[in-house]
Protein backbone atom coordinates (compact mmCIF):
# COMPACT_ATOMS: atom_id res chain seq x y z
CA UNK A 1 0.00 0.00 0.00
CA UNK A 2 2.94 2.39 -0.19
CA UNK A 3 1.66 4.14 -3.00
CA UNK A 4 -0.84 6.04 -0.85
CA UNK A 5 1.00 6.88 2.26
CA UNK A 6 0.02 9.58 4.07
CA UNK A 7 -1.35 11.07 0.60
CA UNK A 8 -4.34 13.25 0.71
CA UNK A 9 -7.57 12.71 -1.94
CA UNK A 10 -9.83 15.36 -2.88
CA UNK A 11 -13.45 14.44 -3.71
CA UNK A 12 -15.50 16.65 -6.02
CA UNK A 13 -18.46 16.70 -7.77
CA UNK A 14 -18.67 13.26 -9.44
CA UNK A 15 -17.73 11.28 -5.94
CA UNK A 16 -20.75 12.56 -4.00
CA UNK A 17 -22.40 9.62 -2.96
CA UNK A 18 -19.93 7.53 -3.66
CA UNK A 19 -19.17 5.00 -0.78
CA UNK A 20 -15.40 5.39 0.66
CA UNK A 21 -14.54 2.12 -0.64
CA UNK A 22 -15.85 3.17 -4.01
CA UNK A 23 -13.95 6.50 -4.13
CA UNK A 24 -10.42 4.76 -2.68
CA UNK A 25 -10.59 1.97 -5.14
CA UNK A 26 -10.45 4.68 -7.98
CA UNK A 27 -7.71 6.54 -6.47
CA UNK A 28 -6.05 3.51 -5.69
CA UNK A 29 -5.33 2.51 -8.98
CA UNK A 30 -4.39 -1.00 -8.72
CA UNK A 31 -5.75 -1.95 -5.67
CA UNK A 32 -8.64 -4.29 -5.07
CA UNK A 33 -11.55 -4.27 -2.76
CA UNK A 34 -10.03 -6.80 -0.71
CA UNK A 35 -7.26 -3.92 -0.68
CA UNK A 36 -9.11 -1.34 0.07
CA UNK A 37 -11.94 -2.77 2.90
CA UNK A 38 -8.11 -3.71 4.66
CA UNK A 39 -7.21 0.16 4.45
CA UNK A 40 -10.26 1.25 6.22
CA UNK A 41 -10.50 -1.49 8.57
CA UNK A 42 -7.25 -1.03 10.24
CA UNK A 43 -7.98 2.21 10.87
CA UNK A 44 -5.59 3.46 8.15
CA UNK A 45 -8.35 6.07 6.35
CA UNK A 46 -9.53 9.58 8.21
CA UNK A 47 -11.98 11.88 6.53
CA UNK A 48 -11.92 15.12 6.87
CA UNK A 49 -9.12 14.86 9.22
CA UNK A 50 -11.35 12.41 11.63
CA UNK A 51 -10.86 8.37 11.65
CA UNK A 52 -13.00 6.67 9.32
CA UNK A 53 -13.98 2.90 9.79
CA UNK A 54 -17.28 2.74 7.82
CA UNK A 55 -16.59 1.66 3.86
CA UNK A 56 -19.66 2.62 2.98
CA UNK A 57 -20.11 5.96 3.90
CA UNK A 58 -21.17 8.48 1.29
CA UNK A 59 -18.38 10.91 0.31
CA UNK A 60 -19.55 14.91 -0.83
CA UNK A 61 -18.04 16.88 -3.00
CA UNK A 62 -15.96 18.75 -0.73
CA UNK A 63 -14.56 15.52 1.65
CA UNK A 64 -10.41 15.34 2.05
CA UNK A 65 -9.79 11.45 2.43
CA UNK A 66 -6.56 10.12 3.67
CA UNK A 67 -4.80 7.23 3.45
CA UNK A 68 -2.26 7.44 6.51
CA UNK A 69 1.31 5.72 6.73
CA UNK A 70 0.52 4.04 10.25
CA UNK A 71 -2.83 2.79 11.84
CA UNK A 72 -4.51 5.06 13.52
CA UNK A 73 -4.76 4.88 17.75
CA UNK A 74 -7.07 2.13 18.86
CA UNK A 75 -10.51 3.27 19.68
CA UNK A 76 -11.41 5.05 23.29
CA UNK A 77 -12.07 2.10 25.76
CA UNK A 78 -14.45 2.49 28.82
CA UNK A 79 -11.83 2.95 31.34
CA UNK A 80 -10.73 5.97 29.69
CA UNK A 81 -14.06 7.84 30.40
CA UNK A 82 -13.88 9.51 33.63
CA UNK A 83 -16.92 10.17 35.93
CA UNK A 84 -16.96 13.28 37.36
CA UNK A 85 -20.34 13.12 39.02
CA UNK A 86 -23.42 10.71 38.87
CA UNK A 87 -26.36 10.30 40.99
CA UNK A 88 -29.43 8.23 39.94
CA UNK A 89 -31.02 10.95 37.28
CA UNK A 90 -27.49 12.08 35.79
CA UNK A 91 -24.16 11.57 35.18
CA UNK A 92 -21.28 14.00 34.44
CA UNK A 93 -18.31 12.79 32.64
CA UNK A 94 -14.85 14.13 31.02
CA UNK A 95 -15.24 12.60 27.36
CA UNK A 96 -11.74 12.35 26.00
CA UNK A 97 -10.94 12.70 22.66
CA UNK A 98 -11.28 10.80 19.59
CA UNK A 99 -14.74 9.68 20.86
CA UNK A 100 -18.33 10.76 19.58
CA UNK A 101 -20.49 11.67 21.26
CA UNK A 102 -23.93 9.85 20.11
CA UNK A 103 -24.30 7.36 17.05
CA UNK A 104 -25.30 9.71 13.66
CA UNK A 105 -28.92 8.71 12.73
CA UNK A 106 -27.51 6.97 9.50
CA UNK A 107 -25.35 3.99 11.54
CA UNK A 108 -27.69 3.36 14.34
CA UNK A 109 -28.82 0.15 12.42
CA UNK A 110 -25.13 -0.84 11.92
CA UNK A 111 -24.53 -4.10 13.19
CA UNK A 112 -23.57 -4.90 16.61
CA UNK A 113 -19.82 -6.04 15.87
CA UNK A 114 -19.63 -2.83 13.29
CA UNK A 115 -20.54 -0.60 15.92
CA UNK A 116 -17.74 -2.22 18.99
CA UNK A 117 -15.21 -1.41 16.20
CA UNK A 118 -15.62 2.36 16.99
CA UNK A 119 -18.28 2.39 19.53
CA UNK A 120 -19.60 6.05 20.99
CA UNK A 121 -19.40 7.64 24.43
CA UNK A 122 -23.24 7.07 25.14
CA UNK A 123 -22.92 3.20 24.37
CA UNK A 124 -19.63 2.51 26.55
CA UNK A 125 -21.54 4.67 29.81
CA UNK A 126 -23.68 1.72 30.85
CA UNK A 127 -20.73 -0.23 31.04
CA UNK A 128 -18.78 2.55 32.78
CA UNK A 129 -21.61 3.05 34.99
CA UNK A 130 -21.50 -0.47 36.20
CA UNK A 131 -17.99 -0.01 37.01
CA UNK A 132 -18.32 2.82 39.10
CA UNK A 133 -21.81 2.32 40.27
CA UNK A 134 -20.80 0.48 43.95
CA UNK A 135 -24.05 -1.70 43.25
CA UNK A 136 -25.03 -4.80 41.25
CA UNK A 137 -26.90 -4.06 37.92
CA UNK A 138 -30.40 -5.20 37.61
CA UNK A 139 -30.99 -8.38 36.09
CA UNK A 140 -27.45 -7.96 34.75
CA UNK A 141 -28.17 -5.15 32.72
CA UNK A 142 -27.18 -1.63 33.19
CA UNK A 143 -30.12 1.19 32.31
CA UNK A 144 -29.12 3.34 28.90
CA UNK A 145 -28.14 6.75 29.17
CA UNK A 146 -29.95 9.89 26.88
CA UNK A 147 -27.56 12.48 25.58
CA UNK A 148 -29.01 15.82 25.93
CA UNK A 149 -26.47 17.65 24.24
CA UNK A 150 -23.13 17.22 22.26
CA UNK A 151 -19.26 17.50 21.47
CA UNK A 152 -17.50 17.28 18.93
CA UNK A 153 -15.51 13.91 17.72
CA UNK A 154 -11.92 15.69 18.74
CA UNK A 155 -13.13 18.02 21.24
CA UNK A 156 -12.50 16.62 24.81
CA UNK A 157 -14.48 17.96 27.89
CA UNK A 158 -17.27 17.92 30.36
CA UNK A 159 -20.69 16.38 29.46
CA UNK A 160 -23.67 15.75 31.07
CA UNK A 161 -26.50 12.65 30.76
CA UNK A 162 -29.43 11.74 31.65
CA UNK A 163 -30.08 8.60 33.22
CA UNK A 164 -34.02 8.72 33.85
CA UNK A 165 -37.06 10.55 31.55
CA UNK A 166 -37.32 13.22 34.15
CA UNK A 167 -33.77 14.34 33.79
CA UNK A 168 -33.50 14.45 30.13
CA UNK A 169 -36.87 16.37 29.70
CA UNK A 170 -35.30 18.92 32.26
CA UNK A 171 -31.67 19.10 30.77
CA UNK A 172 -32.55 19.17 27.22
CA UNK A 173 -34.98 22.19 28.11
CA UNK A 174 -32.17 23.84 29.64
CA UNK A 175 -30.27 23.51 26.74
CA UNK A 176 -32.84 24.77 24.30
CA UNK A 177 -32.99 27.43 26.40
CA UNK A 178 -29.34 28.48 26.56
CA UNK A 179 -29.74 28.29 30.15
CA UNK A 180 -26.76 26.26 30.91
CA UNK A 181 -23.16 27.75 31.82
CA UNK A 182 -20.48 26.29 28.99
CA UNK A 183 -17.07 27.33 29.48
CA UNK A 184 -14.38 26.17 26.87
CA UNK A 185 -10.61 26.57 26.94
CA UNK A 186 -9.20 26.61 23.17
CA UNK A 187 -5.66 27.75 21.63
CA UNK A 188 -6.05 29.39 18.32
CA UNK A 189 -3.68 31.02 15.69
CA UNK A 190 -2.54 34.21 15.86
CA UNK A 191 -2.94 37.69 18.72
CA UNK A 192 -6.70 37.31 19.46
CA UNK A 193 -8.24 39.76 21.24
CA UNK A 194 -11.17 39.88 23.55
CA UNK A 195 -14.38 39.96 21.36
CA UNK A 196 -17.65 39.11 21.53
CA UNK A 197 -18.82 37.33 17.76
CA UNK A 198 -22.09 36.86 16.97
CA UNK A 199 -23.58 35.74 13.99
CA UNK A 200 -26.28 33.35 12.32
CA UNK A 201 -24.82 30.03 10.99
CA UNK A 202 -26.06 27.51 8.37
CA UNK A 203 -25.62 23.88 7.49
CA UNK A 204 -23.88 24.98 3.61
CA UNK A 205 -22.11 28.37 3.68
CA UNK A 206 -21.91 27.78 0.14
CA UNK A 207 -19.15 25.64 -0.24
CA UNK A 208 -20.70 22.62 1.64
CA UNK A 209 -19.74 23.42 5.26
CA UNK A 210 -21.33 25.19 8.35
CA UNK A 211 -20.56 28.52 8.34
CA UNK A 212 -22.42 32.50 8.70
CA UNK A 213 -24.72 34.11 6.57
CA UNK A 214 -25.23 37.80 6.40
CA UNK A 215 -28.79 37.20 5.11
CA UNK A 216 -31.23 37.90 7.83
CA UNK A 217 -34.02 35.62 9.08
CA UNK A 218 -31.62 32.53 8.03
CA UNK A 219 -29.95 29.86 10.14
CA UNK A 220 -29.60 29.94 14.00
CA UNK A 221 -28.60 32.70 15.73
CA UNK A 222 -24.99 32.15 17.76
CA UNK A 223 -22.77 34.27 20.11
CA UNK A 224 -19.06 33.31 21.36
CA UNK A 225 -17.50 35.63 23.93
CA UNK A 226 -13.93 35.28 23.84
CA UNK A 227 -11.44 36.32 26.27
CA UNK A 228 -7.40 35.83 26.08
CA UNK A 229 -5.76 34.56 29.16
CA UNK A 230 -2.82 34.24 27.65
CA UNK A 231 -0.48 34.98 24.82
CA UNK A 232 1.65 31.91 23.33
CA UNK A 233 4.22 32.91 20.57
CA UNK A 234 2.36 32.54 17.03
CA UNK A 235 -1.02 31.69 18.87
CA UNK A 236 -3.19 32.44 21.74
CA UNK A 237 -4.52 30.66 24.90
CA UNK A 238 -8.62 31.42 25.34
CA UNK A 239 -11.62 31.10 27.12
CA UNK A 240 -14.84 30.91 25.21
CA UNK A 241 -17.80 31.11 26.87
CA UNK A 242 -21.29 30.01 24.88
CA UNK A 243 -24.40 31.83 24.71
CA UNK A 244 -26.10 29.82 22.59
CA UNK A 245 -24.58 26.43 21.59
CA UNK A 246 -24.74 25.77 17.92
CA UNK A 247 -23.00 22.83 15.93
CA UNK A 248 -18.91 23.54 15.96
CA UNK A 249 -19.82 27.42 16.97
CA UNK A 250 -16.61 28.19 18.66
CA UNK A 251 -14.63 26.49 15.57
CA UNK A 252 -16.69 28.56 13.07
CA UNK A 253 -16.52 31.78 14.55
CA UNK A 254 -12.89 31.95 15.70
CA UNK A 255 -11.89 30.84 12.25
CA UNK A 256 -14.14 33.43 10.51
CA UNK A 257 -12.20 36.02 12.50
CA UNK A 258 -9.29 34.71 11.36
CA UNK A 259 -7.96 32.73 14.55
CA UNK A 260 -9.07 28.80 13.57
CA UNK A 261 -8.32 26.27 16.17
CA UNK A 262 -4.59 24.76 16.48
CA UNK A 263 -5.54 21.34 14.70
CA UNK A 264 -8.33 23.00 12.79
CA UNK A 265 -8.71 20.26 9.34
CA UNK A 266 -12.26 22.02 8.50
CA UNK A 267 -12.84 25.35 9.20
CA UNK A 268 -9.17 26.17 7.90
CA UNK A 269 -9.86 28.24 5.30
CA UNK A 270 -8.65 31.99 4.53
CA UNK A 271 -11.53 34.45 5.62
CA UNK A 272 -11.50 38.53 5.09
CA UNK A 273 -8.23 38.02 2.22
CA UNK A 274 -6.12 36.52 5.31
CA UNK A 275 -4.44 33.00 5.99
CA UNK A 276 -3.06 32.41 8.43
CA UNK A 277 -0.68 28.82 8.20
CA UNK A 278 -0.99 26.01 11.22
CA UNK A 279 2.50 25.07 12.22
CA UNK A 280 1.29 23.97 15.88
CA UNK A 281 1.31 19.88 14.51
CA UNK A 282 -1.52 19.63 17.10
CA UNK A 283 -3.05 16.41 16.71
CA UNK A 284 -6.74 17.24 17.36
CA UNK A 285 -8.69 20.83 17.34
CA UNK A 286 -7.40 22.48 20.74
CA UNK A 287 -10.65 22.46 22.18
CA UNK A 288 -11.60 21.42 25.65
CA UNK A 289 -14.70 21.66 27.70
CA UNK A 290 -14.07 22.77 30.94
CA UNK A 291 -17.47 24.10 32.84
CA UNK A 292 -20.07 22.87 32.89
CA UNK A 293 -23.36 24.14 34.71
CA UNK A 294 -27.19 23.06 34.77
CA UNK A 295 -29.92 23.07 37.46
CA UNK A 296 -30.25 19.87 38.91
Amino acid sequence: MSAAHGKNYHADDRHTGQTLATALRGWLTGKSWGDVKKLIAQRRVAVNGNLCVDAGRKLRATDVVKVLEHPAAAPVEPHDVRVRYFDRHVVVVEKPPGVTSTRHHEERDWPKRRKQMQPTLDEMLPHVLARVGRRPVKGGRTPPVRAVHRLDRETSGLMVFARSPEAAAELMQQFRQHSTQRRYLAIALGDVAEQTIESRLVRDRGDGRRGSTTLANVGKHAVTHVRPLESLPGYTLLECRLETGRTHQIRIHLAEAGHPLCGEKVYNQPYAARRIVDNSRAPRVALHAAELGFVH
